[in-house]
């Protein structure tokens, strides 16, 4: 078995993976500073240590098999008003992150990388191959670390992987039966916020334009659950080939509508969710949907859980979880 670094790892996906290394016989240390992560997200028998990226060479060393990059701040609208932030950490963090590898000598990476990285695609399902013509800040700094990463393969051996994901969603029950999920502040996904209304914790939802043209007017997305998410990371340390930077999307290559997630909630809850139809989003495409081709190719990787009742169960549960021990810590 092997050593890994998590950065990042008491956050949404870098916790899910965590738990996937450990219930895979690894072990594993959490490097996570807490500014959007949280320490109950931390699984049972990570080592963890509270720090920000740009302290990880104070942690790694020669006994380490491996990073994986989850540490980045990830806010559209926050990449958009204070980009400054996005590049200091997201770049800098990595540029710092790259430099302790090299003086451990630890030679592979599996890095967190994000659809953002495309912008307004040109056709639909999206391959790797597509232009990558990021609208925001947060989609470049994640393609600045993508190109980061291919220059550190070819100069200097390392073996690497990003993956772009699409929309990630749902909930894991580790073995020690932890419930690891969403834990945004402010939350800004889809899934999450509609459940928030069910719970009676927000009014309404808004949906955003309903004149797209798709079969019910509302923006499609790729929605994948984290565990299959997980999965890939674990398989793509496998894959990971000395000198090559392997890019692969990550995606069920099916979309669901805003009002198709919405409805699904109310069948999954059997609470009403009440919505209010709002002005388009500048920058929302109207469909959003992966090919993931390539990863399955390259990492042997298919989604088992496409199903978006059981993403929306799951994630419900988890709402329900965390919702009664945010109601215990005020008491």
């Amino acid at each position: 078995m092997s050593k890994y670094l998590v950065t990042g790892g008491a956050g949404y996906v870098g916790s899910v993976v965590a738990a996937h290394l450990l219930e895979a016989g690894h072990t594993v240390t959490v490097l996570d500073d807490l500014s959007t992560g949280f320490a109950e997200g931390v699984p049972a028998g990570a080592e963890f240590v509270e720090g920000r990226i740009q302290e990880a060479g104070r942690v790694l060393d020669g006994s380490y098999d491996g990073v994986l990059h989850f540490a980045a701040h990830s806010q559209v609208g926050e990449s958009v008003t204070d980009p400054d932030k996005y590049w200091r950490n997201n770049v800098g963090g990595t540029i710092e992150l790259l430099a302790a590898m090299r003086e451990s000598g630890v030679r592979k990476l599996v890095f967190s990388s994000t659809a953002a990285t495309y912008g307004e695609p040109v056709r639909t399902p999206i391959t790797e191959t597509d232009p990558t013509e990021p609208t925001s800040p947060y989609g470049a700094s994640k393609l600045a670390v993508d190109h980061m990463i291919g220059g550190e393969c070819r100069a200097h051996g390392l073996a690497a992987a990003s993956l772009r994901y699409f929309n990630v969603a749902g909930a894991y029950r580790s073995r020690e039966g932890t419930v690891l999920g969403e834990r945004h502040d402010p939350e800004s996904h889809l899934i999450p916020i509609v459940l928030q209304v069910a719970q009676g914790r927000r009014e309404s939802v808004s949906v955003f334009g309903e004149d797209y043209p798709t079969p019910d007017g509302t923006c499609v997305r790729d929605y994948i659950h984290v565990a299959d998410l997980a999965e890939a990371h674990l398989l793509a340390l496998d894959a990971a080939t000395g000198g090559e930077h392997l890019v692969c999307n990550l995606g069920n290559g099916n979309g669901f509508s805003v009002r198709e997630v919405i409805d699904t909630v109310r069948k999954v809850t059997g609470h009403p969710v009440p919505e209010v139809t709002a002005p388009r989003r500048g920058g929302d495409p109207a469909v959003l949907v992966a090919s993931a081709e390539r990863a399955r190719e390259r990492l042997g990787w298919q989604p088992s859980r496409s199903g978006l009742a059981g993403i929306v169960e799951d994630a419900w549960q988890f709402a329900q979880v965390a919702h009664q021990e945010q109601g215990a810590a005020r008491r």
